[in-house]
Order: C-alpha cells, then structure tokens, then sequence
C-alpha cells in the first residue's frame, strides 16, 4: 500500500470521526431538547387545567403552544433516535437474500434514512418560508410549528449520513451508487411518461413493499413512500410532504401519548413496578404455573398505567425475566407468555392505540377505553386458566432470595392502583380530556411516587423526561410519517376504491364475511406495522364500511384493535415479538413453540370477542355512551 494511499484512508476516517463526534453531540443535544419539551408540554396542560377548573380563568394559548411543544418534541425525539440508531424495522426476510448481495442491500437502507432526512429538511425549509409571516388563532407566529421540523431534520440528516458512511468502503459505495441509479431511471421513466400520476402511485407502492422487506425501518419506509408520491406528483408542491407529516402530529388528544408513557415511567423508575411484580408473585407461588400467571397479571396491571404494550414488556420483563431464570423457569415460555399477555392488553386503557383509533375513526376515546375493559378481562381470564395449566410450580425463596416486607410491597400496589382508578374516574365522568387526565397522571406519578418511595431522585427523573421525549418521539414520527402516506393514499382515491369493494363484498357474502376479511388484513399489517400505521391507513377506511354494515363502531374498534396487536406479536414477522425476545433474552426460534398454544388461545378469545359484541358495547352503554 503506498504513502497516498494511507494518506487517503487515514483522511476518510478522520472526516468520519469528525462526523461521528457532531453526530453524538447534536444526538445528544437532540434528546435533552426533547426532554425539556416533554417537561415544559406537562406543565403547560397541568396548568391549563388549573386555571380552567380552579380558577375559572382559561388560558387560551395554552393548547396552540402544547401542540407546538408536541411537534418539536416529534422531531427533537426523532432526531436524537436516529443518532443513536434507534428505530427497528422487519429484518426477518434478510435472511432470504442472496449472500452476495446481503451486505449491501442491508446498508442501502441506511441510505434511505439520509434520503428521508434530505427530503423532510427541504421540504420543511420551504414550509419555513411559507409560514414566516403568518400566525395561528391565538396570534402565535406559525413558525413556532416549523422550527423543529428543520431543526430536527438537520440533526437527523447528519446522523443518518454518519451511519451511512459506517462499514467497508465497497459496501458503502456500491449501495449508494445503486440508490442513485434507481432514482434516476425513476425520474427517466417519469420525463417520458403521458400520465406521470400513474408512476407516482406506483413507486409509493413499490418503496413501501421494498422498504418492508429490505429491513428499513418502519418510520422511513412510511415516510419514503409519501415523499417519493410528492416527488413524483405533478399537481402537488413538494412542501406537501411536511406539512402532512407535522399535520400528523399537530393534535392536542394525541399528547395524551407521551404522557401516559411518561406516567408509566415514573411509576417504574419510583419503585412500584417491581414491589408489584413481587407481591403478585408471592401471591400467585402457590399454584402451579404461578409465575406465569404472574406475567399475565402484571401486565395487565402495568397496561393501565403505561400505554404502550412494548413499554409494559419492557416494565414488567426488565424486573421478572431474572426471577424466572432464578426460579428454574422455562425462559422461552416466558417470553411467549409476555407476548401473549401484550396482545390481551391492546385495549386495557389507556392503550395508545386506543387513542390512535378515537382520533383517526372520530370515536368517543372515553367510550374505546371503557369498550376495551370487558374483552381485556376476557382474555385475561383464558390467559389465567393456560397459564395455570401449562406452568410448572416455582419456589419463591429461589426465585427472590431477598425479600420486601409486605408493606411496602401492598404501598407500591396501592399507589399504582389509586392512579388506575383515577384514570378511570376521569375518563367514565367526562371530568377532563384523556390529554388532560394523562397530564394529572404524571405529576400523581412524580409527586407521590417521590413521597411514598424517595427512589425517583432529581437525576432519575432528568433522564426518565429525555428517555421517554426521545421514545415518544420515535412513537409519534411513525404517526406523523403513516398520516403523510395516508395523505397520499386518499388524492389518489385508493381508499374510495378498497371501500367500494369491500362494501360489494360485505353486501354479496354478508358482513360476518367482511368482519373476518378486516381480521386478516389487520393481522397482516399488524405484523409487518406498527400499530399507529395500520390504524392510521385502515381505520378511515373500514370503520365507515363496518358502520354501514350494521356493526358498532365501538365494537369494530376494539376488534381492529386486538386483531392489529396479535400480528404485532406474532411469529415470524411480528414487530413486538422481536423486541419482547430482545427484553427477555431469547431467540425468536426458540420462543416460537412455546408460546404457540398461548397465541391459539389469544386469537380464539380475539374471534368469540368478534362475533359477540355484547362484550364490547354492554359496559360503555351502562357508562351513558
């Protein structure tokens, strides 16, 4: 090797770590941003509320600067995310290509992220300079709303090319030369085409399907499609592309999300997540299958706290997957049952999800909340019974050699359940929003967590607002990113046309037929989206038709609801599953046989569930909906 060689090696990796460390320090930044949002979001609803119950004084600004603070925390969490290469894709048909071509098909979708980042920062400069002399109801100037969205795509731009720009040489030069060629014989095709409309449809489709199965991460296949669609539409204007990703944000209901998320975290950081799981433990030893049944109660526990089924996995098996191991269990049956339980819990409120389908489908989120609590119970039940017959008998003092006293075990119960009850209180009498009742469910959270147990110090709850601003960030930029495509689907009237058929099929082989055709295509997506997407472009759709064809919305809701989640967790492709296997420690081929009987139980609860709608409707009649 010669001396201008070395020379030139030595000046990539030197521009590579100088990236490298801009990448780390703007991630950073990034992430303490999206905390600080989070917290001043908190304190801005709290206090709305305050004045509008207390004081009789309403401050009218006070929800435009939340759903400002909810946009900036989108995209300064996202951005902090895609620094430290935090977003998850299906990477379960990698293994299918050919090995040769393998490495750099998996890299070219690190360059996908760059392309994303690329498109949302131009098309947000330019939103920036349509909204500069503008201002909202309020008197707000409009670019409090676009400032992150630049900010943030900046930030996500240099991260995603930093990672980019990681690994051989060849790789990244061949897969990045591939992208470019693709893109250019798309624009040749698109110069010489009649009806270039019909090509940008097309290739939305195709850089959805492609982006699936090539493993780039589902945020970025959504938000490839759309802007590919805006790109290569000749009657919309490129700035089209953010705005409908901010568009799907920009919601004041949907802040209810990062703050159950939140009061879930606190919950878990102060302390009472684990003095749970070890009195229910100790409650359930004694019977046989006792520490599976004690998977299935705790997370049907954590779910009204937390919100977010893979935020309860991560609770609930983070503090029981080591006294399983302790206790001699089946660590592969464990994490199947944890699986299996996510899926039972999908409609216990306050389930984001839940407030993903009031807000999409105009339903009462009140009334999903309470809809969702009988099916939960019934899949709890079929849980309980599977658990206690198919566990094996575990000893307590094996699995928790040291043990709390029962006080503080039955305080860190009590507090938890107070907030549940609370919750619920606020939902059923309609005393406040569901934004408005998560936001009192942090500062119970925070305040008496600290006062009953003094484990949530100053330093916890820092890190415990940046971690949860950057997760909720990745959450709702799926959000944002599946409303973009959504956008894109309906100029194209795709939706008018599934619609159309469906319908003629729901009239021809009865609507029992078009219940369980939904059930599939949920299933499906479910498994290779997460749930927000599937929601987001399907809930408009088939929520109308379900209506039409003498369902209850309620009732479709829920089942579209627990239908999705079973494909978020089930084998091979199921997003959930993965990160449950992640937590728990185990290989998704491990976990598959075990759980199987489980899954069956699920989705046999998930059908009777479906052809009952008694089970849905009778508790939300009983609350005056």
């Amino acid at each position: 090797m010669t001396d201008s060689t070395l020379k030139v090696k030595a000046a990539e990796i030197d521009h590579i770590a100088v990236l490298s460390r801009l990448s780390k320090v703007l991630a950073t930044a990034a992430s303490w941003a999206a905390g600080v949002v989070l917290f001043v979001d908190v304190m801005i609803v709290f206090s709305s509320v305050i004045f509008r119950y207390l004081l009789h004084s309403p401050l009218h600004w006070a929800e435009e600067m939340a759903r400002a603070m909810m946009v900036a925390l989108v995209f300064f969490g996202v951005a902090a995310s895609t620094g430290r290469g935090g977003h998850i894709g299906v990477d379960i048909f990698q293994k299918f290509f050919p090995a040769l071509l393998r490495p750099y098909i998996i890299h070219a979708s690190r360059w996908v992220l760059v392309l994303v980042s690329i498109g949302l920062l131009i098309s947000g400069s330019s939103l920036f300079d349509a909204a500069r002399s503008q201002t909202t109801e309020t008197g707000l100037p409009q670019i409090i709303f676009v400032i992150p969205v630049v900010t943030g795509a900046l930030i996500m731009c240099i991260a995603a090319l930093e990672h980019a720009l990681r690994g051989q040489l060849k790789v990244i030069i061949y897969s990045g030369v591939g992208i470019v060629i693709l893109a250019a014989l798309s624009w040749l095709q698109f110069s010489v085409m009649d009806d270039p409309s019909s090509l940008a449809t097309a290739l939305m489709f195709a850089c959805f399907v492609v982006g699936i199965i090539a493993g780039v991460p589902i945020a970025f296949t959504l938000g490839l499609s759309a802007m590919v669609f805006f790109i290569f539409s000749p009657s919309l204007p490129f700035v089209f592309f953010s705005q409908q990703v901010v568009a799907g944000v920009d919601h004041f209901v949907l802040l209810a999300i990062p703050f159950f998320l939140l009061a879930g975290a606190a919950m878990e950081v102060n302390g009472m997540s684990t003095r749970l799981v070890e009195l229910i433990v100790r409650g359930m030893g004694r019977f046989r299958g006792g520490m599976n049944m004690t998977t299935v109660l705790s997370m049907a526990f954590f779910s009204g706290i937390s919100g977010s089924k893979l935020a309860d996995v991560a609770a609930v098996g983070g503090v029981l997957m080591p006294a399983v191991r302790r206790g001699k269990q089946d660590s592969n049956e464990a994490a199947g049952v944890f699986a299996a339980s996510a899926v039972m819990a999908e409609t216990i409120p306050p389930c984001v999800n839940l407030i993903v389908m009031g807000f999409i489908a105009n339903i009462s989120i009140g009334a999903l909340f309470i809809a969702g609590i009988v099916p939960a119970a019934f899949l709890l039940v079929l849980l309980l019974i599977a658990a206690n017959r198919f566990g094996g008998r575990v000893d307590i003092s094996e699995a928790y050699p040291v043990m709390r006293s029962r006080k503080q075990l039955w305080l860190g119960a009590a507090v938890g359940l107070l907030m549940i009850f609370m919750i619920g209180r606020g939902v059923m009498l309609g005393i406040a929003t569901s934004t408005e009742i998560s936001a009192f469910a942090v500062v119970y959270a925070i305040i008496i967590g600290r006062l009953a147990f003094g484990e949530l110090t100053l330093k916890a709850t820092i890190k415990m607002f940046i971690d949860m601003g950057t997760m909720s960030g990745v959450l709702l930029f799926i959000v944002a990113c599946a409303t973009s495509l959504s956008y894109a689907l309906t100029i194209q009237m795709i939706p008018q046309q599934i619609a159309e058929l469906l319908v003629t099929v729901g009239h021809q082989y009865g609507a029992w037929i078009f219940l369980c055709l939904s059930i599939v295509i949920l299933v499906i997506f479910g498994a290779v989206l997460e749930g927000a997407p599937a929601l987001i472009i399907f809930a408009p759709i088939l929520v109308p038709i379900a209506t039409q064809l003498g369902f209850s919305p309620l009732h479709f809701g829920i089942v579209m609801i627990m239908a999705m989640g079973f494909g978020l967790f089930m084998p091979p492709m199921g997003l959930g599953l993965y990160t449950t296997c992640m937590i728990c420690g185990v290989e998704m081929k491990d976990i598959v046989r075990p759980m199987m009987k489980y899954s069956l139980i699920v989705f046999v609860g998930i059908i009777i569930v479906s052809l009952l709608p008694v089970m849905t409707t009778w508790l939300p009649q009983l609350a005056g909906y």
